[in-house]
């Protein structure tokens, strides 16, 4: 009895913000199966290069979207089964990334983003991991401070709280947000910089506390 080879491969739901919409990056496939379609950026496991999954996740933002320094990136879940991809039995491992968009404008002409709420037909079960990836951002961004992945430094309050309603798809009362930003513990003023210009009070500038930037684990942090 000939035993089936399984594939193995990752795939990444690289999402930012981009004119006040949450977008996911996509990338032209370059082979069949489905060659030419709009689809998450992934490839195969390099056993002999790749020490764990999301090293093979790092390797294809590196490779497929010019992201040296790796964003926020979290395990979202494992797609797997005999049908979902038409060249044999296969097993992803899914991931969702975050990054400002204004990172992304290195890899110009490689991605594609596109609203998460306006996505065209895609290839294999991408929906389906788009999806996934989408509700557990908004879930998250309830009670954690994982929208501050999205925001270029140094930011004001005001900048992210139109984040974190660009998120969640829902407008936030000030004072509300302001008191769980208060709680979260993850901002600290930039000394001595204030965001001056138009008819407002210049405001203060800030940027994310060390232990929550890039690798923030919110799994391991318990918010």
């Amino acid at each position: 009895m000939t035993e089936t080879r399984i594939i193995c491969t990752v795939d990444v739901v690289l999402l930012t913000l981009e004119q006040g919409a949450l977008k996911v990056a996509l990338v032209r496939r370059d082979r069949e199966p489905f060659a030419q379609a709009l689809a998450l950026p992934g490839g195969y496991v390099h056993a002999q290069e790749d020490v764990d999954a999301q090293a093979s996740a790092a390797r294809v933002l590196r490779e497929k979207a010019g992201l040296e320094g790796p964003p926020y990136l979290e395990q979202l879940a494992t797609f797997s089964g005999a049908v979902r991809d038409p060249r044999g039995w296969s097993v992803a491992v899914a991931y969702c990334a975050l990054v400002p968009a204004e990172v992304l404008a290195q890899a110009a002409g490689r991605l594609q983003l596109v609203p998460v709420d306006g996505l065209p037909p895609l290839p294999f079960d991408h929906r389906q991991i788009i999806d996934a990836a989408v509700q557990r951002v908004r879930s998250k961004s309830q009670y954690s401070s994982l929208p501050v992945h999205l925001c270029a430094e140094p930011f004001t309050l005001p900048q992210l709280q139109a984040v974190y309603e660009a998120v969640l798809g829902e407008p936030l009362n000030k004072v509300s947000f302001r008191r769980k930003v208060d709680e979260l513990a993850m901002l600290e003023p930039v000394p001595g910089a204030l965001q001056t210009g138009g008819a407002h009070r210049p405001a203060q500038l800030y940027r994310v506390r060390p232990p929550y930037r890039r690798s923030l684990s919110l799994s391991a942090r318990g918010l």
